[in-house]
């Protein structure tokens, strides 16, 4: 069976996509904007589409996988310390700063402008019904620097699929915690030492293990079941279903031309990044 377009393509594009994340010019052309944190940084970044009047539960309930109260511990608050409009620029200008020190002299290869515009293309083809974020970032002025272009693009496709997994996520009667568990136990990692949860508290993370063992979803020994994986399974197929409609724009010369330039480009970053 061949591998679904959108599964090679989420391959190429995830490493442009988790810039913001992983790149310390991001966090830190948001932090000279007066926020507290890195925490702020991801909030103020990833929020601002949305608008400053989004309630913190709203964005909650977008965002889908984070824990009961830490949204609000940083929307609306950042806020009152920048606008949206600054984060946008700050956290575009940040990710260019930092894929061009990644990428040194391939940034200015044709390739990443070839690979952004058609990247694009295929980014603002898709429908935005029933996706939040992905409609939001939709709204926001695409630049036209190659390189902000290509990151821009990958973004719009990262949160649309990020949108489509949330969906597949709720078919599955699987909670944000319950997500980061059964991704962290299906890669091996032990749920109290995976980064998105293991913060919290041990009784409110036992608490949401305890439920996926009840569901038979997590063995008695702490890892996933039969049943577990094949509901992560189910997850990632519908996940890649959702997310084809972008891909669907372009056409086979230009899917094969896009992957060929797109290859040396998310190498680069998969060498930094810790994926």
């Amino acid at each position: 069976m061949s591998e679904p377009v959108a599964r090679r393509m989420y391959d190429l594009v995830e490493p442009i996509g988790l810039v913001p994340y992983f790149a310390d010019e991001s966090d830190e052309a948001l932090m000279a904007l007066g926020l507290r944190n890195v925490w702020d940084a991801y909030f103020a970044g990833r929020a601002a589409p949305l608008g400053r009047s989004v309630p913190a539960e709203v964005v909650h309930a977008v965002f889908y996988n984070f824990a009961p109260g830490e949204v609000a511990r940083h929307l609306p608050r950042v806020w009152d310390l920048t606008t949206p409009e600054a984060a946008l620029a700050a956290r575009e200008r940040g990710c260019v700063a930092g894929m061009r020190r990644i990428l040194g002299e391939l940034a200015d290869d044709p390739g990443v402008a070839r690979a952004g515009d058609l990247l694009l293309k295929a980014a603002t083809s898709a429908p935005v019904e029933g996706r939040a974020l992905y409609a939001a970032l939709r709204a926001v002025p695409v630049p036209q620097e190659p390189v902000a272009r290509l990151w821009h693009a990958a973004t719009l496709l990262r949160e649309h699929r990020g949108d489509g997994h949330t969906v597949a996520l709720l078919a599955e009667g699987v909670g944000g915690t319950e997500a980061h568990v059964l991704h962290a136990l299906s890669s091996g990692i032990p749920a109290r030492e995976f980064g998105r949860v293991g913060h919290l508290p041990a009784a409110q993370l036992t608490a949401v293990i305890d439920g996926l063992r009840a569901r038979g979803l997590v063995g008695t020994d702490g890892w996933l079941t039969e049943a577990g994986q094949a509901t992560k399974d189910r997850v990632e197929a519908l996940t890649d279903r959702l997310a084809e409609a972008p891909y669907t724009a372009l056409t086979p010369g230009e899917l094969t031309r896009l992957v060929a330039d797109l290859e040396p480009i998310s190498a680069t970053f998969r060498k930094t990044f810790p994926m």
